[in-house]
This record gives C-alpha cells, sequence and structure tokens, in this order.
C-alpha cells in the first residue's frame, strides 16, 4: 500500500496506541535496493531463534508476528523505489492483532528490524514533520503574539504583553521625561518580543524547517520594531516583504494576519483551505448551485469531473479513498483540520465532506 504523508500520520497515530509487556511487536524497514532473499532470510533465522523463548505466550506472539511478516515479504518480487516498511503483532491478552506493510511517502533511509514493546514509528515520523514552516509575529508597543503556521494547522506558541502607559500631557521638561522614560519602557518590551521570537524561530531556522517570517500588527508598532535589531539577522534575511495590518493579538490575530496575507502565503495549506471553506460558505448562503455535499452527491460530482476543490476532514476513515478519486478526477483535495476555523462545524454539519464545483449545477 502505497501513501501519502496524511495517511501516513493517520497509521502512525493508531501503531503508537500499541503498547505491550513483552518484545513481541515487530517492526521492519527496508530501504530501496535491499534484495528481498536478504530480508526473508533475515526473518526465517528470527523465527526459528524465536522457539527459544522461555515463556509461551510471549513465544507464541512473536511467531505469528514473524509468521506474518514472512507472508507478506514472501509475496514481494522487488522492494519499491522508495523502500518497504512493515509492522505486525497482537495483544496476547485480547487476541487483537494488526499487520501493516506500506510504501512510505519518502525513501527509507535505513535497514532496520526489531520486536519490542512498542512500534518503532521514529523514522516514519521524520518523514510527516512539518518542513515548510512560517513563522508568524504580531508585534503592538505592549502586546505581542508568536505563532507557526505548519501545513494546514495554526499552533500559538506565546503571547506576551506588559503595561505602557498612553502618553500624557504634563509640558515642559517633565513632558520630556516622561516621553523618555515611556520610550525605554517600549523598547525594553521590544527587546523582550525579540528574544523570544528568536528562541522559538531559530531552532526551526537552523533545522531547515522555518521558510519565511511574516509580521503584522496595528499602526506603526510593526515597523519600529522592524526597524532595529530586537530580531536575529538571520530571521531579518526571510521575513516576507509586506508587514500585515491586523487589529487583534493572539489567535484571532494571526487567523486575521494569515487572512489579509493573500498571495504572500499562496502556497500554504492552511491559508488555501481557510480560504476554500470561506468559499464554501458563501455559495452556501447565496444557494447559487456551486457546491455539493453528501457523499452519494459527492462522489457522483467528482466522477462527472466536476469538482474543483474537495474539502475533507481529517478524522474520516475513507479519506485515502477520496483523496485519490480527487486526484484522478482532477479536483484539488483539501484537507480540513478541526482546528482550523469553521473545522468542527464542517465535520458535524456535512459528515466532513463537500466539493466546491467549476461550473453551476442544478441537482
Amino acid at each position: 500500500m502505497r501513501v501519502d504523508k496524511q495517511r501516513l500520520r493517520e497509521i502512525i497515530k493508531e501503531l503508537k496506541k500499541w503498547k505491550a509487556h513483552a518484545t513481541i511487536l515487530l517492526s521492519l524497514y527496508v530501504p530501496p535496493g535491499r534484495p528481498i532473499g536478504d530480508v526473508l532470510n533475515l526473518l526465517r533465522q528470527e523465527l526459528s531463534v524465536a522457539d527459544n523463548i522461555k515463556l509461551k505466550k510471549t513465544r507464541n506472539a512473536v511467531e505469528r508476528a514473524l509468521s506474518i511478516a514472512i507472508e507478506r515479504m514472501s509475496k514481494i518480487p522487488k522492494v519499491p523505489d522508495k523502500g518497504l516498511v512493515l509492522f505486525a503483532g497482537e495483544d496476547p491478552d485480547t487476541g487483537k492483532s494488526i499487520a501493516v506493510m506500506l510504501i512510505p511517502p519518502e525513501e527509507v533511509p535505513v535497514f532496520f528490524y526489531r520486536t519490542d514493546k512498542i512500534f518503532h514509528t521514529e523514522f516514519l515520523e521524520e518523514m510527516v514533520s512539518e518542513s515548510n514552516i512560517i513563522g508568524l509575529l504580531i508585534v503592538e508597543r505592549d502586546a505581542a503574539t508568536i505563532g507557526l503556521l505548519k501545513g494546514n494547522r495554526l499552533q500559538v506558541v506565546e503571547e506576551l504583553e506588559d503595561y505602557i502607559p498612553g502618553k500624557h500631557q504634563k509640558g515642559g521638561q517633565s513632558q520630556r521625561r516622561y516621553d523618555r522614560i515611556i520610550e525605554q519602557m517600549v523598547e525594553d518590551f521590544y527587546k523582550r518580543v525579540g528574544e523570544h521570537a528568536n528562541n522559538v524561530f531559530l531552532p526551526l531556522l537552523e533545522q531547515g524547517k522555518l521558510k519565511a517570517l511574516l509580521v503584522g500588527g496595528p499602526a506603526y508598532a510593526k515597523y519600529d520594531f522592524m526597524e532595529k535589531d530586537y530580531l536575529d539577522y538571520r530571521l531579518k534575511k526571510i521575513v516576507l516583504p509586506e508587514f500585515i495590518d491586523v487589529a487583534y493579538q493572539g489567535e484571532p490575530g494571526l487567523r486575521e494576519m494569515i487572512m489579509r496575507a493573500g498571495d504572500l502565503l499562496k502556497e500554504q495549506e492552511y491559508a488555501e483551505t481557510l480560504k476554500a471553506i470561506e468559499e464554501f460558505k458563501y455559495h452556501l448562503a447565496k444557494d447559487d448551485g456551486l457546491i455539493v455535499y453528501g457523499e452519494e452527491e459527492v462522489r457522483n460530482a467528482l466522477e462527472m469531473g466536476l469538482v474543483g476543490i474537495l474539502l475533507i476532514n481529517e478524522q474520516r476513515e475513507d479519506i485515502e479513498e477520496w483523496l485519490e478519486l480527487a486526484r484522478k478526477r482532477g479536483a484539488k483535495p483539501l484537507v480540513v483540520s478541526t482546528d482550523i476555523p469553521e473545522g468542527e462545524w464542517f465535520a458535524r454539519t456535512f459528515n466532513g465532506l463537500a466539493g466546491i464545483l467549476r461550473t453551476r449545477v442544478s441537482w
């Protein structure tokens, strides 16, 4: 089974639920180019050694896992171009078993075999870790929000605030002294924001995961902040060219900034999905025949090539089937996270499945 990153996330999530009292859960990673015969020889040797396990329940569980692995691998004439990954095991107490063999979305980096109390998913987890992250920073003179945009997920990392008094008309030297005190308080807050932003963003930049930094805020505060060296020079190099005017802090402010960023974030899945949900709601309110929902109706529209964008909730069990059908019929699939605004509403009201049509249709 060849899987994409979304399906792989779901598989990893299921595998991580498994915990055993003994080393009976089998994990096998086979990189491309490895002869199937070599892998089968190893598994057969392990099966013969397993006969020496003293505890019968553990021995039986290990032998069954190895037998499943040998059976599955025997049916493969050649390791695929991305390699193969196989997991097999059972719970001796409940009799529940699991067997998964897949071709991952990225090349398997190592040959790895182990029976353990857990399934070893760490190599797969590296494949789905976000590598195209956008940093988000909202700055005003007494408040700031630091966030991350990872694919179709928005994360609020930290919110900062301070008390900065407003201007006061004292007059004369008292006024100038008061203004200098306020300016120093603002500068101290900006330094604090810069330190926290550097701590969040620099490790991601050094790992090659942070691709850009979007800065926004009300009025001129964002410009004042960016004029000086509060941010590390390496981060300043990846700041997107336009600063975004936003009225809020926290998650509402980050969502507003993403929506206002327009073409600056056109390749980001979250921004694209957010825009598609708003378009779906617009056509729903207008009742203009440019959307479709209901499983049978969506399937028919896909089969006829009418769907331009397929919206599907990430928690649907049949998500892979719909993603594949969308690709075959030329529709752009967008996975809707429940973290996105209206995500839960979409999942609950439309069973997490709908389409935006290329042309108006009377159903």
